[in-house]
């Protein structure tokens, strides 16, 4: 029998910085490789940090009354953590507060850290068979929308959870505050012929 891939270890750690602010994010522990652990591990910190500084660009202070961080692992399986990050600041005297959101995709072997591109195969064109996805998704779910929907960027925000894709927009991108982030979940077997068989979607496509 074939030695078990099994889930990476994670332990959150957490930042307190002036009154108001905690923020808590994964590091992962125990790989074998401690080169690969720690090229995860930072490239979590600097995201943490980015997400931080995105608040200031984005609310245009650098005081906030409150700043929340948290974490969701999305996949942690077959060598693959998909995870994401928010980030909930509330800054003097704005009518509500702004979430930011971002995620990250490994090889838990290699290091390597997934941009959506290196999940298809080269020349798929899978930011328009991925766009027409979404437009069907919008128009199924009556989703209102800012404006008119004019597709995925090839670098759009993505998360990997079990055997699906999971894209998604920033609050205001292209959907009313309220709506929260929309999401939209692609089957992995919806798409199987344009993935990259040797990266995260093939190895969530393979049925053992």
């Amino acid at each position: 029998m074939p030695f078990p891939v099994l889930p990476v270890s994670i332990q959150t750690m957490m930042i307190k910085q002036q009154q108001g602010t905690t923020i808590y994010y994964p590091q992962v522990i125990g790989l074998q490789n401690a080169n690969v652990q720690q090229s995860i591990n930072q490239s979590i910190y600097q995201l943490v940090h980015s997400l931080i500084q995105w608040q200031s660009e984005q609310q245009g202070t650098d005081s906030f009354t409150e700043m929340i961080g948290s974490f969701e692992i999305k996949t942690n399986e077959r060598n693959i953590l998909s995870l994401s990050l928010t980030n909930y600041a509330y800054a003097y005297h704005h009518a509500h507060g702004l979430t930011l959101m971002k995620s990250l995709t490994f090889d838990v072997q290699t290091g390597m850290q997934y941009q959506l591109s290196d999940l298809f195969k080269p020349g798929s064109n899978y930011v328009e068979v991925l766009s027409k996805m979404v437009q069907t998704q919008i128009n199924e779910r009556d989703l209102q929308l800012l404006s008119d929907f004019s597709g995925i960027s090839p670098d759009q925000d993505f998360y990997i959870a079990d055997k699906a894709l999971v894209l998604y927009f920033q609050l205001y991108e292209i959907t009313p505050y309220y709506i929260g982030f929309p999401m939209f979940p692609i089957s992995v077997f919806a798409i199987q012929d344009i993935i990259n068989e040797n990266g995260p979607l093939g190895q969530m496509a393979v049925n053992n």
